[in-house]
């Protein structure tokens, strides 16, 4: 890559959470709690997320140019003015599908290892 456009693949291996948040923010902005609430549910049953490593993934996301702070907010009325949104960068796009390929790779690995089978990785 140039010196322009940072190699998404220098980032590789992301942290679960972080692709867990790319994978979130695909579809869109979300504000600090309405990721965490979602994240909790993706986890499971009995499964916390503790705000501190939450926000801590945040700023080390924004630092890497993961993600931005959104200016754009919804009506006041209908929103907290506390509240922080994120939107995902084109880089952060990038990270997320070379880390999904990353993934894709590894699991067809499994596969030819036969540690799984075609249908255990759909279901």
């Amino acid at each position: 890559m140039t010196k322009d456009k940072p190699d998404p693949r220098a980032q590789l291996p992301v942290k679960p959470i972080v692709f867990h948040i790319i994978l979130l923010l695909m579809d869109g902005e979300r504000h600090g709690w309405s990721i965490a609430k979602e994240l909790e549910k993706r986890m499971g049953e009995g499964k916390k997320l503790l705000p501190g490593n939450l926000y801590r993934t945040l700023r080390t996301m924004l630092s890497r140019g993961l993600i931005k702070e959104s200016d754009r907010r919804p009506d006041p009325e209908i929103d907290d003015e506390r509240r922080r949104y994120y939107r995902l960068t084109e880089f952060g796009a990038e990270v997320g599908r070379a880390e999904a390929r990353r993934l894709e790779h590894l699991v067809g690995a499994a596969r030819s290892k036969k540690l799984l089978s075609v249908q255990e990785t759909r279901s």
